[in-house]
């Protein structure tokens, strides 16, 4: 009888992965390649579901012979144990990194005659075709938190960004698996920008969310909100309600009161920090007002930016966490990262510790592994979308104005062609 190693790459099983089992056992006696939750980690997929319980599931499915766990991607001690006659995977993206997967695995079953067959893998229950209930997108940060080394986060300001959010994919040489942004950023700052008005709270929430629902419509992914000071307190009661209603995981509210001015600018504006009680008092009042446990309520400290040093941050950071903080940003404008890893290392003597946020746009050249090794749980790339898109819109303008005519800068636009195969439905 044939055998076969049918190696499944996934979290939740679903009908399809089901299916594959079936053309599977059709060929002769099956084993099952099951991925470790540590080897899923390391693609930083998220693990909602341990080994043994999707273990469990797939018991019950009669025809499966045999269950080993795959932990490694060098399958040379498994395919030599076992000798299959052919080898599949659920997962199609053998390319960059991963084709060097396939083509050590093929050269190990080459020797007794095996060979690798592809088996129909089509998800039937794909969320970004079906879309996403507001309560499993609110859910789904808390989850990356807990499965994920480092969480990255791309700012969005329309439709159109959330969709290069949701759906972009890139196998970079420093890994074997495919790496993509885990969700969205809704920057103040980029969606006042894209309005045509300044970035000092003058877009009131209502406008604020009708972009984040204009996001919404075309992705899955989860959501940050950037509240700015979040306003009077009790009107942040407000604020916190209708935006984890509407599905949004998680505000970011700073600790500064009265005209809010960019943090980037400094003590070069006049800026004012909220006193440590009254802020506190903001996020006791927020947390109170929340429905699930899911929300999260994250207390951005502008110490370091106000130059009123690291001992202070420490201090608001204890006090916030103590007031119901879910996660802490620390915010830095210096070129280097020096005082936000200084800020790190005496973080993390503190009793207890939530999750610590991250925004590098002034200290750029920080790696995400440099900040994984400091104990950052979630790095937010704040305005980059729109800082690409605006010099370049700048640059087609000027070259029509300059040349009375588009067909000079027609290479630096998409096609008309390209524009109609973007958005599903277009044609």
């Amino acid at each position: 009888m044939k055998k076969i190693y049918l190696g499944l790459n996934v979290d939740i099983i679903e009908q399809h992965h089901f299916n594959m089992i079936e053309q599977a056992v059709a060929l002769g006696e099956l084993t099952i390649g099951l991925l470790t939750d540590d080897l899923i980690f390391e693609q930083n997929k998220s693990v909602n579901y341990s080994y043994e319980q999707r273990k469990s599931i797939i018991k019950n499915f009669r025809e499966v012979i045999n269950i080993v766990a795959q932990d490694s991607w060098d399958l040379s001690f498994i395919l030599n144990s076992i000798k299959p006659d052919f080898i599949t995977y659920n997962d199609d993206c053998f390319v960059g990194l991963y084709y060097k997967i396939k083509t050590h695995a093929l050269n190990i079953i080459k020797q007794w005659g095996g060979e690798w067959i592809n088996l129909a893998s089509v998800s039937i229950t794909n969320k970004k075709q079906t879309g996403i209930t507001p309560n499993k997108r609110l859910g789904y940060l808390r989850k990356l938190l807990n499965t994920k080394l480092i969480i990255r986060v791309l700012e969005v300001h329309n439709g159109l960004t959330g969709l290069i959010v949701e759906n972009l994919k890139v196998h970079n040489s420093s890994s074997s698996y495919a790496c993509e942004f885990d969700a969205m950023w809704s920057s103040s700052l980029t969606d006042s920008t894209a309005k045509g008005k300044p970035d000092i709270e003058i877009v009131d929430l209502t406008s604020r969310l009708i972009t984040v629902n204009d996001i919404f419509d075309v992705t899955t992914k989860p959501l940050i909100f950037d509240a700015d000071t979040g306003g009077n307190s009790k009107h942040f009661v407000f604020a916190v309600k209708t935006i984890e209603r509407l599905g949004v995981s998680a505000i970011i509210v700073e600790d500064k009161i009265g005209l809010k001015k960019n943090s980037l600018l400094g003590n070069e504006v006049l800026q004012v920090q909220a006193s440590c009680e009254e802020f506190c008092q903001k996020i006791i009042m927020g947390k109170q007002a929340q429905v699930t446990k899911d929300f999260m309520i994250i207390a951005r400290i502008e110490s370091l930016i106000l130059e009123k040093g690291i001992n202070d941050a420490l201090k608001r950071a204890k006090s916030y966490i103590d007031a119901g903080a879910d996660a802490i940003m620390i915010h830095s404008r210096k070129k280097e990262p020096d005082e936000i890893f200084n800020f790190c290392e005496q973080f993390y003597k503190l009793p207890y510790q939530v999750p610590l946020v991250v925004a590098p746009t002034s200290y750029n050249k920080v790696t995400e592994s440099q900040l994984i090794s400091v104990g950052i749980k979630i790095v937010i790339y704040a305005n980059h979308m729109l800082r690409a898109a605006y010099p370049n819109m700048i640059k087609v303008a000027k070259s029509i104005l300059n040349n009375s005519t588009s067909a000079k800068c027609e290479s630096d636009c998409m096609s008309i062609s390209e524009i109609l195969e973007l958005i599903p439905g277009t044609k």
